[in-house]
C-alpha cells in the first residue's frame, strides 16, 4: 500500500489559501465597489484626458465629468420616470386583456385583478429598494471617491509599478495588462451604453412615427435588452406586435417593420461604427456570461458579468501572449 505524505509546507500553503478565500469572502463588498469604480473610471478616463487637452488641470477635469455625468443622467431619469410608470402600467393591463380576449392564456378575473395587486406591491417593493439603496450615501459616496481616485492617480500607475517592481521587465507587462483591460473595458462600457441609446431612440421614433401607444416603455424595453445580443431586440418587438394587434393589422406589420429595420440599422451600421474602436465579443459568449451572472448574482450579477469576463480574458490573454 503506497504512502501519501504531505509536507509541512504544502499544508501551510494550504491554510494560508484557505484563509485567503476567506478574508476575500469577508470583503467582497469591497472588491466589488473597487471593481465598479475601476469600471466607471475606465469610461470616464477619455473624457477627462479630452477636458485636460484644452489646458484644465486634471482634478477640474474629472469634477467636471462627474457633473457632466450626473446631470445628464438626472434629466433623462426626471423626464422619463413619469411617463414611464404611467405607461407602463396600462401596459401590462392591456397585454393582460389582449391575451385574455385572443385565448392566448386563459385567466379568470379575480385572478387578473390579484396579479395585478400583486404587481403593483412588487413594482412599489422595486422602488423601494431602489429608494434604499440611493439612500445609502456611504456606499455611493465611497464609490464615488474611489473612481475619483483612481482617475486622479492614473498618470502614475508607471511610477508606482516602477517603486512597487523595481524590474523594467515586469513593469512594462503589468503596465500593458492594464492598458490593455483598461482599453476593452472602457471601449465596452462606453460601446454599449451608446448602443442601447440609438437602438431606444430609434425604436421610440419609429413607434412613434406609426402612434402606436406605449411608445415610451417599449423603447426603454428595447434600449434594455440591446445587452442580450440577437435575441434581446426580438423579444422587445413581442410586445409591441401585440398591442399592435389591438389597432389594426397595418400598426402591427408596422411594428415588425420598424424592429426590423432598427436591427438592421444596429447589425450592419450601428455595432460596427460604435464597436470598432472597442471589444466586440461573439453574441453566444455575452448570452452565456449573462446567464452565469444572474445564476449567481442576480441583476448585479448580469450587469457584472461580462466587465469581469472582458477583464479576466485580457488578463490570460496577455500571460499567455508573453
Amino acid at each position: 500500500m503506497n504512502k501519501v505524505e504531505v509536507s509541512p509546507k504544502t499544508v501551510f500553503y494550504t491554510i494560508l489559501m484557505l484563509i485567503g478565500f476567506y478574508l476575500f469572502y469577508q470583503i467582497r463588498t469591497v472588491i466589488l465597489i473597487v471593481f465598479i469604480a475601476f469600471i466607471l473610471a475606465t469610461a470616464l478616463n477619455p473624457l477627462v484626458n479630452g477636458l485636460q487637452k484644452i489646458k484644465l488641470p486634471r482634478v477640474i477635469a474629472i469634477a467636471i465629468s462627474f457633473i457632466l455625468v450626473i446631470g445628464i443622467i438626472s434629466l433623462v431619469f426626471a423626464g422619463i420616470i413619469p411617463t414611464l410608470i404611467e405607461q407602463t402600467s396600462v401596459l401590462a393591463n392591456s397585454l393582460i386583456q389582449i391575451l385574455n380576449q385572443n385565448h392566448l392564456l386563459e385567466f379568470d378575473q379575480n385572478v387578473i385583478s390579484s396579479q395585478i395587486q400583486t404587481i403593483s406591491s412588487s413594482l412599489i417593493n422595486v422602488l423601494k429598494i431602489i429608494l434604499g439603496a440611493a439612500s445609502n450615501v456611504i456606499t455611493i459616496f465611497s464609490l464615488l471617491v474611489m473612481t475619483f481616485y483612481i482617475l486622479i492617480e492614473r498618470p502614475n500607475l508607471e511610477k508606482y509599478l516602477r517603486l512597487l517592481l523595481h524590474d523594467g521587465h515586469k513593469e512594462r507587462k503589468y503596465l500593458e495588462i492594464f492598458v490593455s483591460v483598461e482599453k476593452r473595458l472602457g471601449g465596452w462600457v462606453r460601446g454599449e451604453l451608446l448602443l442601447m441609446l440609438i437602438v431606444g431612440t430609434l425604436t421610440y421614433v419609429g413607434l412613434s412615427a406609426i402612434k402606436i401607444p406605449f411608445a415610451l416603455p417599449l423603447a426603454l424595453l428595447a434600449g434594455l435588452l440591446e445587452l442580450v445580443p440577437n435575441l434581446g431586440p426580438t423579444i422587445a418587438a413581442i410586445p409591441a406586435a401585440l398591442i399592435g394587434l389591438t389597432i389594426s393589422i397595418p400598426i402591427t406589420i408596422g411594428t415588425i417593420i420598424v424592429s426590423i429595420a432598427v436591427q438592421q440599422l444596429e447589425n450592419n451600421i450601428i455595432v460596427p461604427l460604435v464597436m470598432r474602436s472597442s471589444v466586440g465579443l461573439k453574441p453566444i459568449v455575452t448570452l452565456l456570461c449573462l446567464m452565469v451572472g444572474v445564476t449567481l448574482g442576480g441583476v448585479g450579477g448580469a450587469i457584472l458579468a461580462v466587465p469581469t469576463f472582458i477583464t479576466i480574458q485580457t488578463v490570460l490573454s496577455q500571460i499567455r501572449r508573453d
